[in-house]
């Protein structure tokens, strides 16, 4: 037997977790530093399996299938293609960077002797948060991708809920009560879409008879498998359903406000940048390969509702006086970038959203943690209590603004690739989206230029007049990011090479061509 590498790279964070939890108290410092050694070694093997992986090869690679529920057709059955392959990497890159951002949110409070934060809990599961979303990209059973998409839930609300944003304007039961608040409704709102999932995935099992996706689709493309249109539909969004939520997309997407804002800005990170692209990613792999004839059916109105997430996440992120909250709704309008893209049925969209989901993490992860680095300093979340910071800490303040010129998709940066790519291949088939989606793209610029000018420039506030720049951490944090979107925006050929070969699968799947441009005749 081969070597189990996509099972090592996913137990790595699991054990690693484990090992975490169990470092004695009084030892968090070392508990930290084991937490941030397990990262390290999981993202040299999401190295070697991006180097192992072979675009030109076989659809899924690396696999691994096991028997695991004999009865019900249930195995452990991995595999990855492309998309999945790129996603691995960006799950295993972020997580240090997560990991040494949050060096210190964990720590006892000095304010109250009552409360300890348990520091190793809170980094065990954000070990184990990776874990599970490694797994979840590696899965092509879908019971088994079932149960990783809920069990990711419950360390996720324990790290909203019991390990809130310091940085809060009201007493400490209001603030208490509020990362309750959003911690439950994150829980609730997911917890909803998994149930229905669930339906779902038993009529599968109904219709099909197995969970394995690769033999579903090798069944349907060789006619021995046929769903009735209705049956098809219906399961089709009971899946989307659940993708839907945990993406988020309008009107299903009012969860991210409050948990990013109640959140540390490194579990805020992990929710949109990580955790979220779970939901995106399973629209392209198990939506679109499971039921294709129902995708094409409903891709109008997902197209709509893509657009008004866009221009609504646009519109309602220029509105807000919370800094982390306007990153949250900025989050929304990209997703609703992402969605289109996946759904347009162009190889340049889908290529354009698998790029997307990737560089928006890589993005909003330098953009976040650099504003968790800014509201730690002066312990509030108020865009209004701020101004001159560039005056008092230049380097923070250029990073905050390198990391906002990547939100809004400036050429020579990262996101603008994917971006483009979302645009050309909407406006090729949908001419019309792709005309109101760059509405988003005047609104990022909006929302992103004023967040900057009304934060760093101007008068220096007396309240931000003593504030220190980046330490050496927090620049190991940042500067990283801030090469990568700069690499990636002038070279993402490495990307585009592993991500095309698997869209084209995908194409395929789904029984659609791009379309001809139309070119007239010359007179």
């Amino acid at each position: 037997m081969s070597f189990p590498l996509l099972t090592v790279t996913a137990a790595v964070p699991a054990v690693g977790a484990i090992l975490t939890a169990a470092v004695p108290a009084a030892r968090r410092t070392a508990a930290k530093w084991l937490a941030l050694g397990v990262s390290l070694v999981t993202l040299a093997c999401a190295a070697v399996v991006f180097a192992r992986f072979e675009p030109g090869g076989a659809r899924y690679q690396l696999t691994e299938s096991h028997s695991w529920i004999k009865e019900f057709g249930v195995r452990y059955e991995l595999g990855v293609d492309g998309i999945g392959v790129a996603l691995i990497g960006l799950t295993a890159l972020l997580i240090p960077f997560i990991v040494l951002a949050g060096w210190h949110d964990a720590d006892p409070l000095e304010t109250s002797s009552s409360r300890w934060r348990p520091t190793q809990g809170f980094f065990a599961m954000i070990l184990m948060v990776e874990a599970m979303v490694i797994l979840s990209f590696e899965a092509t059973d879908v019971f088994l991708f079932y149960i990783l998409f809920e069990a990711m839930l419950i360390p996720m609300y324990f790290l909203i809920g019991g390990f809130g944003d310091r940085a809060h304007t009201g007493t400490d039961q209001n603030a208490a009560a509020q990362r309750s608040y959003a911690a439950v409704k994150f829980l609730l709102y997911n917890l909803v879409g998994g149930l229905i999932m669930l339906a779902a995935v038993i009529g599968l099992y109904v219709v099909a008879g197995g969970f394995s996706l690769p033999e579903i689709i090798e069944a349907r493309a060789n006619g021995s498998l046929e769903m009735a249109g209705s049956t098809e539909r219906w399961l089709f969004l009971g899946f989307f359903f659940a993708f839907a939520v945990k993406a988020p997309l309008w009107p299903l997407h009012t969860w991210l406000p409050n948990a990013m804002g109640e959140a540390t800005a490194p579990v805020a990170v992990l929710i949109t940048a990580v955790v979220d692209k779970v939901g995106t990613f399973a629209m392209l792999r198990f939506c679109l390969g499971l039921f294709p004839e129902a995708s094409k059916w409903a891709t109008p109105v997902i197209v709509a509702l893509a657009l008004v997430s866009i221009v609504y996440g646009a519109l309602l992120a220029v509105g807000q006086r919370d800094i982390k909250r306007l990153v949250a709704y900025a989050s929304i309008s990209h997703f609703g970038f992402i969605v289109l893209g996946i759904f347009a049925m162009t190889s340049q969209g889908q290529s354009g959203a698998t790029l997307y989901m990737v560089n928006h993490g890589i993005s909003t992860a330098a953009l976040m943690l650099v504003a968790g680095f800014l509201i730690s300093r002066r312990g509030s979340r108020l865009i209004a209590d701020y101004g001159g910071v560039q005056k008092v800490a230049p380097v923070l303040a250029g990073t905050f603004l390198i990391g906002g010129l990547a939100t809004l998709s400036l050429p020579g940066l990262a996101p603008f690739v994917s971006e483009f790519l979302v645009l050309v291949g909407t406006f090729s088939r949908y001419p019309v989206a792709g005309i109101i989606a760059t509405t988003g793209i005047v609104l990022a610029a909006l929302y992103t230029l004023v967040l900057y000018q009304r934060t760093m420039t101007g008068p220096v506030k007396e309240e931000v007049r003593k504030l220190p720049d980046l330490r050496p951490r927090e620049l190991a944090v940042v500067a990283p990011l801030i090469a990568v979107l700069i690499f990636l925006g002038v070279f993402p050929k490495p990307l585009t090479d592993i991500v095309n070969p698997s869209v084209q699968h995908t194409m395929s799947d789904v029984q659609q061509k791009d379309p001809t441009p139309e070119v007239e005749a010359a007179k």
